[in-house]
């Protein structure tokens, strides 16, 4: 029976997969008001820079738990997203946009994290996850190009990085 669940699996990923076809289309409405919220900022980003339309990647929002409640938290990541013919409205040589919205006991959803960054890496670890940061040399003090890390863990209290 696992034999057979393994050979499924992989014809189920080599169909999905053909050359030729096209990835399932984004769908903003797959995710809570919060973060369709979000989403929708970025269609506003665009137009009031009078680009013409917004394209979401695959991986723009990853669900997961980064508070350790066992409540699904959001990072939103515009690195993929492009504003037709204004590319440069959510990546800059600072970085790309990126939101972290946490999940509330009341059903909502936080904005605890909003800013431009190079990167982002989810160190392993259990509970509250903590993630590194790679963000422009002026956090550190330093040029731009300059490397400047910053390592966060992830709470419901909202928090941003300074230049300094």
């Amino acid at each position: 029976m696992r034999r057979l669940a393994l050979v499924a699996a992989t014809l189920t990923t080599m169909i999905a997969s053909a050359p030729g076809e096209e990835a399932p289309a984004f769908d903003e409405k797959a995710y809570p008001p919060d973060v369709q919220a979000a989403l929708q900022s970025a269609h506003k980003t665009c137009k009031d820079e009078e680009g013409v339309r917004v394209t979401f990647a695959a991986d723009t929002v990853r669900k997961l738990d980064l508070t350790g409640d066992g409540r699904a938290d959001y990072i939103v990541d515009f690195r993929d997203t492009h504003c037709e013919e204004r590319e440069w409205v959510y990546c800059g040589t600072g970085g790309c946009e990126l939101l972290i919205l946490v999940a509330l006991p009341n059903g909502r959803y936080r904005t605890v994290f909003s800013e431009v960054i190079r990167r982002y890496d989810i160190l392993p670890g259990r509970g509250a996850r903590r993630i590194r940061f790679d963000l422009h040399g002026g956090y550190c003090g330093l040029s731009g190009p300059s490397p400047c890390t910053r390592t966060r863990r992830i709470t419901a209290k909202p928090f941003a990085f300074r230049q300094k």
